[in-house]
């Protein structure tokens, strides 16, 4: 089953389950492609009973090791060695996940680990506080893809959107879109746990416009991770075609199919293996 036959089962699924529009509406496809805006409203906007069914719906349709290429196999932590690293990339080898997800440190090293493989190389920049210059950041973002890297995630200046400087915060996202190659793909994490509501549509309106390709919801070092109405929102705001990931707090098969319920078509989690087989991860992550 490829990613567009199983979000538009899991869109089916959700809006049989509310009882809300026809079933035949389906998803965009491609690794940017989302749910219908109805379903991701309808699964995962503030109505927990809604976002509860929605899950149950879409676990009865689906099996586990369909999630692998909606997965970002992630390692972000500061005293990662050299042999989980080689862990990780062999695992989301072994398990086709889409990519892995690591600090640049490690790019060089990931590029090689998975070079001749379907699995994508995903890194961090300006991690995980955002508070970097634009110009450090897209330096950083530039010399991650002259070394491999096919995604980049960066972190918002949280302080200038908290602070209303939005030029700010769009012109940080634009000087790494400007480092990058045509190709690379761009998301933009705008750190959900610190934000209100209204800065979260605010962050996802400049990323839109700054050209990036996803938006994100958490480094999974801050105060929160994703939560689904978190996630619908973001779709919401985003419309069908962009990217939504999920990240921070996915750990298991049922977190899964939750945020992608509500409308995300990516998933950041270090407990990928666990979620394909259909379990629980005991990480932070």
């Amino acid at each position: 089953m490829d990613n567009k036959e199983l979000v538009e089962q899991i869109t089916r699924a959700v809006m049989e389950r509310l009882g809300g529009a026809a079933a035949s509406s389906g998803g965009a496809g491609g690794a940017g492609g989302t749910p219908s805006n109805a379903a991701a409203q309808q699964s995962g906007s503030g109505n927990a009973g809604n976002a509860e069914a929605s899950q149950s719906s879409a676990e009865s349709v689906i099996i586990p090791g369909d999630l692998a290429k909606y997965i970002d196999h992630t390692l972000l932590k500061p005293d990662a060695t050299k042999e989980q690293v080689e862990k990780l990339c062999d695992e989301a080898i072994e398990n086709h996940f889409y990519s892995v997800c690591v600090n640049t440190t490690w790019t060089e090293f990931c590029a090689k680990r998975l070079r001749g493989t379907d699995v994508h190389l995903a890194v961090v920049v300006g991690f995980p506080l955002g508070a970097m210059s634009a110009r450090a950041k897209g330096f950083e973002a530039r010399h991650a893809v002259e070394l491999g890297a096919d995604e980049i995630d960066m972190v918002i200046n949280v302080g200038a959107l908290k602070s209303r400087q939005l030029d700010t915060v769009e012109e940080d996202v634009r000087a790494v879109r400007r480092s990058l190659r045509q190709r690379t793909v761009l998301k933009v994490i705008i750190e959900t746990s610190l934000l209100t509501d209204e800065e979260k549509v605010l962050a996802c309106q400049i990323a839109k416009k700054a050209g990036a390709d996803f938006v994100k919801t958490s480094t999974g070092f801050s105060t929160g991770g994703a939560t689904a109405q978190d996630v619908a929102l973001m779709r919401r705001t985003v419309g069908r075609k962009m990217g939504v990931k999920a990240s921070g707090g996915v750990r298991s098969f049922d977190d899964a199919v939750a945020m992608i319920g509500a409308g995300a078509t990516r998933l950041g989690t270090s407990s990928g293996v666990a979620i394909v087989r259909g379990a629980g991860g005991s990480s932070s992550y």
